[in-house]
């Protein structure tokens, strides 16, 4: 692809940004959206690309900013430096002679919209604009793996989007989101994690201020419960009988400036749990001796501030179970299943079955082991016996979206859907906006 003709891709999350090429698979870089600044630090600083093999960084106790709240753009001067950032130094593209498509979140204010419009065009002079929903992008990418499949046939399906900020249940027909029949709960994993930070300050050590390391914890030990009630009466267990009790290391700045799992087969222990006691017995005394050996000496500094680690149980299962029953935490939402089974009522009876048998997730929160498995056994009963609930989660939650803009930025009907810098110059955003949805 020549550089006049290149369209850069941009899935612009409120956690991560994926940014790369039209056509290529994956994107060039993943990078956290934000900038930190450290305790040993003045300065505002730029995250190190996931994807890259830069030293790690100490993000212990860092200041957090973010250009995008709830999943909307609500300081532009900011997402201005982060892009500026990425273009020049991480992707090292000139936005002048390149066309641009950016994930925007269903039902964005035209004021934010006007804003996108402004730092795209006039901040950074790109030649042409895109703007695309979630949605749609995952949707086509998953009808173009299986041009066979129902996906196909039906143009038609369900988009279970559990990013950061949110996740919204939205139905898709023909490459189109059905805006009128999505619905959203306020809940994503920035939540999550926060709800990790009280439990562990509450029980253990005070972690209120380590959003990087807790992000971690979350992504490495927490896992949805298929059966709550089980975990629960195993959560109460002591020293080896609890095969859900998992140790994680903080970083000390010195030896190592990343958190990690004590012993990393504790955080498979959940798969015991789903087996009979006995089974968990089992699996219990196959951990190491040395684990054994450190619960007896340290079994009463478990709660000591000194410390540099800290176990978890049940909030191992309890974290994830937010998206599953929000009204627990005094959140006046419907769980996600409730929330899929609106999004479906609200479209025309004759896409009920198709929509039920064709629900997709994405996003880097339905990474959780088992989220797929409790999804369809909470939604089957909410679901008409006559129909069949099919979920399908993505080959990667965190590429779908922007594998889906790279597959659109290559078609060759990409330029024609465009906005170029002068129908912007000319109509102005509000009138160039209509050319994306309609």
């Amino acid at each position: 692809m020549s550089t006049s003709t290149q369209v850069v891709v941009l899935d612009n999350g409120g956690g991560l940004i994926k940014a790369g090429f039209g056509g290529e698979r994956d994107p060039s870089a993943i990078v956290p959206n934000c900038l930190y600044r450290p305790q040993s630090s003045k300065k505002w600083l730029h995250p190190n690309p996931l994807n890259t093999t830069t030293a790690e960084q100490d993000l212990t106790s860092a200041a957090v900013r973010r250009p995008l709240d709830r999943g909307y753009l609500i300081n532009p001067d900011l997402q201005r430096e982060i892009w500026s950032h990425l273009f020049t130094s991480i992707l090292r593209i000139n936005p002048s002679q390149s066309s641009l498509l950016v994930t925007e979140p269903l039902f964005t204010l035209p004021s934010i919209q006007h804003s996108l419009d402004e730092l795209v065009f006039e901040d950074f002079n790109f030649t042409s604009l895109y703007v695309a929903h979630s949605p749609s992008l995952v949707h086509l990418y998953e009808t173009s793996r299986r041009p066979n499949g129902l996906l196909s046939k039906a143009q038609c399906s369900l988009v279970v989007d559990f990013g950061f900020s949110f996740t919204h249940a939205s139905p898709v027909f023909q490459n189109f989101t059905l805006n009128y029949a999505a619905k959203r709960i306020d809940l994503g994993g920035k939540a999550l994690t926060n709800y990790l930070k009280e439990l562990i300050s509450f029980r253990s050590i005070n972690v209120m201020d380590e959003t990087f390391i807790i992000d971690d914890v979350k992504e490495n030990i927490c896992f949805v419960s298929l059966d709550v009630d089980h975990h629960l009466n195993i959560a109460r267990k002591r020293g080896k009988d609890n095969v859900l009790r998992c140790t994680y290391v903080l970083p000390d700045g010195v030896t190592y400036t990343k958190g990690f799992v004590k012993y990393p087969e504790q955080a498979n222990m959940y798969l015991a749990a789903h087996g009979n006691a006995h089974h968990g017995e089992q699996i219990a005394q196959q951990q190491p001796q040395e684990e054994e050996e450190e619960e007896k000496g340290n079994k009463k500094n478990i709660f000591d501030l000194t410390k540099n680690e800290f176990d978890l149980t049940n909030e191992r299962f309890l974290v994830p179970e937010m998206i599953f029953r929000p009204a627990d935490l005094g959140m006046n939402q419907a769980g996600l299943p409730e929330c899929i089974v609106r999004a479906v009522n609200a479209c025309h009876p004759h896409l009920h079955p198709v929509l039920y048998e064709s629900i997709i997730l994405t996003g880097g929160s339905t990474l959780f082991p088992h989220f797929a498995e409790r999804l369809e056994k909470e939604l089957r009963p909410l679901v008409p016996d006559g129909y069949h609930v099919k979920i399908t989660t993505q080959e990667d939650p965190l590429l779908g979206v922007w594998r889906g803009g790279s597959l659109l930025a290559s078609s060759p009907d990409f330029d024609a859907m465009c906005v170029t810098k002068a129908e912007y110059e000319e109509l102005g955003s509000a009138r160039c906006r209509k050319r994306f949805f309609n």
